[in-house]
């Protein structure tokens, strides 16, 4: 990414105002103390979709957001951070976390925060909307750190900083394919971690484990309700009565998300050489016409129709 801001050329005494502004456009609202004598920084970002996806380099800081500072912006974003380098704390929710080099955390733009950076720090941030990751893992995840020593974090945490690197020189087409891998891998990242202090709660957790179970096995035509729990280890019974507080069954999430995965297929141009039926059997459809029905009546068009307006989309 190139730089979009940097304090390197301003005058000292400018460089805070400056920061704070830009810092809040690319995150949110707060307060900010830091010695005007001393401080630097830059920052850099890019659009991933509806991802936002930022490298933050900052001298010895302190972000404070309360709740007036919430009530003036309309942020309602999660936001997974990977510290490269430098010491700080988080304070969010009663939990004081530890914020060093190698750490992973979740933190929540709609609950008031302090942020410490304790020396010069170099983070990779991505702004996650809310509901994009609760689709993903339920609303038991908000805040917290997590393990930085778990293969999954290590992994979401090297292809985060990878893509901050390369985002710039990424095709637009591109671009919102990663960005739904990098959610993925995020959600994976926080469902395998046994250090998220939020996720501890019994139904938030079997609710994770339920999902991620049923995103893995998506493209088995022969997938069942009775698979899926087994596989997270509870009862279909249970299975249901977690998913009935989102007004949905194990059946109907399934569904659900295989639609979801042939319309974005769909929509892609990278994937514009597959028919409709090799991307429908490819997410677990076995019946062309049963998949047609299902995707008319989840998105009031057939699948050729969708196609050819995304296609129409793309051509202006």
């Amino acid at each position: 990414m190139q730089i979009a801001f940097s304090t390197e050329n301003l005058r000292q005494r400018d460089r805070i105002p400056y920061w704070v502004d830009v810092a809040t456009q690319a995150f949110f609202k707060h307060q900010f103390n830091a010695e005007s004598e001393t401080f630097g920084g830059a920052l850099t970002g890019a659009w991933l979709d509806n991802l936002y996806l930022s490298r933050c380099v900052c001298g010895p800081c302190d972000v404070t957001r309360e709740r007036r500072e919430i009530g003036k912006d309309d942020r309602d974003e999660l936001i997974f951070g990977v510290r490269i380098d430098g010491r700080g704390t988080l304070s969010q929710v009663g939990q004081d976390l530890q914020i060093d080099k190698g750490a992973l955390y979740l933190l929540d733009v709609g609950r008031p925060l302090d942020i410490s950076f304790l020396d010069r720090s170099t983070t990779i941030c991505i702004a996650i909307p809310r509901k994009a990751l609760q689709a993903r893992i339920g609303q038991g995840a908000t805040c917290g750190a997590v393990s930085k020593n778990h293969p999954v974090a290590a992994l979401a945490a090297d292809f985060l900083v990878m893509l901050a690197d390369r985002a710039d020189a990424l095709d637009e087409r591109v671009k919102a394919r990663l960005a739904s891998q990098a959610l993925d891998l995020i959600a994976l990242t926080l469902t395998v971690s046994d250090t998220m202090p939020t996720l501890s709660l019994p139904r938030s957790t079997a609710l994770m484990r339920l999902k991620s179970t049923i995103d893995t096995h998506l493209s088995d035509p022969a997938l069942r309700p009775a698979d899926v729990a087994a596989g997270a280890g509870i009862s279909v019974r249970y299975a249901n009565a977690l998913l009935a507080e989102e007004n949905t069954s194990v059946e109907r999430y399934i569904l659900h998300r295989r639609l979801e995965h042939c319309r974005r297929a769909l929509e892609d141009p990278l994937q514009a050489h597959r028919t409709i039926g090799d991307i429908a059997f490819g997410w677990g459809f076995s019946d062309l016409s049963h998949f047609s029905r299902r995707f008319r009546a989840q998105f009031g068009m057939a699948p050729g129709e969708l196609r050819r307006h995304s296609q129409q989309h793309n051509d202006e």
